[in-house]
């Protein structure tokens, strides 16, 4: 998105305070504007209003910020009710643009957040806050990863059981079942609730039906993909979704001499990996069409790692097609039997 701006913001976010950087075209070349304000409602209602009170049209100036998860909330919910324009971008993105710096403070932070906006505006993609439901299903989701987390922990115990005595572990086993057992309930609530979400929103609900529909995705992978595309409305394409979870390949190539393989990045959403991992799985498992794709590629001679890649890259791809075309997905093998 391109815009003309002229005031460019830069706000480093944390727990208690908001830095703030301000960079103005008659201040490029001169000393920006430094300051700080509670993060709470109040203070930044104040500061926005201070904003607009200043020589310049509200409609040219951007605000930029990292982003910094919970921290960041109040500061968006009050940009967004004062129709101001905002940019939020990942931290290790700005960190990288920076290039070799030499020490860090929250008031530096700010003042090449306010750079990054300048020298990246032809990059421009504003931000907006999720609907509510698509917030609720987020945390819903990061509780349930702690609770299989903490479930898988504390089900290490039991491998004691073939090296100490019997009544060296009792108690403590029966400690241990108890918290299993309770985390296992909580884990049944949380499903509960997600359910709940996906079934009072009309949207997600179709868009649930639709995917399920795809080999290979069960109710959990369906709601991270709604989850983290925002209903399918924050990429526009699947291989912008690939690239983002971390399955789109990319060329390792230097000249004529630097010849790697062609690999995914480290840099991935590890969540909607493994979600994709497991979904590639099963549908490598059920589906005869990608069952023979995978055994065709392996007879190949083609690293059976790299397969299983590109098999969640298909299952990205029918996701977004039957979300596009509004249809179930239809297996032509089945149909042409």
């Amino acid at each position: 998105m391109k815009k003309n701006y002229y005031t460019f913001i830069g706000i480093d976010v944390s727990k208690e305070k908001l830095d703030y950087c301000i960079i103005s075209n008659d201040t490029i070349n001169s000393s920006p504007q430094f300051g700080i304000i509670g993060n709470t409602s109040k203070e930044i209602n104040k500061f926005i209003a201070s904003v607009k009170k200043k020589n310049i049209n509200f409609e040219h100036v951007l605000f930029c910020l990292e982003h910094t998860g919970v921290y960041g909330m109040p500061l968006c919910y009050w940009l967004q009710s004062a129709e101001a324009h905002y940019w939020v971008v990942p931290a290790l993105e700005i960190k990288r643009s920076k290039g070799i710096a030499r020490g860090k403070s929250d008031k530096t932070d700010s003042r090449d957040i306010a750079n990054y906006a300048i020298t990246h505006e032809h990059e421009l993609q504003l931000s907006k806050i999720p609907e509510n439901d698509i917030v609720e299903l987020r945390l819903l989701l990061a509780e349930r990863e702690k609770l299989i987390k903490s479930i898988m922990i504390f089900g290490t115990t039991s491998e004691n059981k073939n090296y100490l005595a019997k009544e060296v572990l009792k108690a403590t086993l029966k400690n241990n079942n108890t918290t299993i057992t309770f985390l296992k309930k909580q884990l049944k609530n949380i499903d509960k609730l997600i359910e709940e979400v996906i079934n009072r929103n009309e949207l997600f609900k179709h868009q649930n039906e639709l995917l399920r529909s795809v080999p290979g995705i069960g109710q959990q992978t369906s709601v991270i993909l709604i989850a983290y595309t925002h209903a399918f409305t924050l990429f526009k394409n699947h291989r912008q979704f690939a690239c983002f979870a971390g399955v789109a390949p990319f060329e390792y190539s230097s000249g004529s001499s630097v010849r790697g393989r062609t690999r995914v990045s480290h840099l991935a959403n590890i969540k909607i990996k493994t979600a994709l991992n497991m979904a590639a799985l099963s549908a490598k498992k059920y589906d005869q069409q990608i069952k023979l794709y995978y055994e065709r590629k392996v007879q190949e001679g083609k690293n059976k790692m790299l397969v299983m890649n590109s098999i969640r890259c298909k299952v990205i791809s029918r996701a977004f097609a039957v979300i596009k075309r509004d249809s179930k997905f239809v297996d032509v093998m089945k149909a042409v039997a």
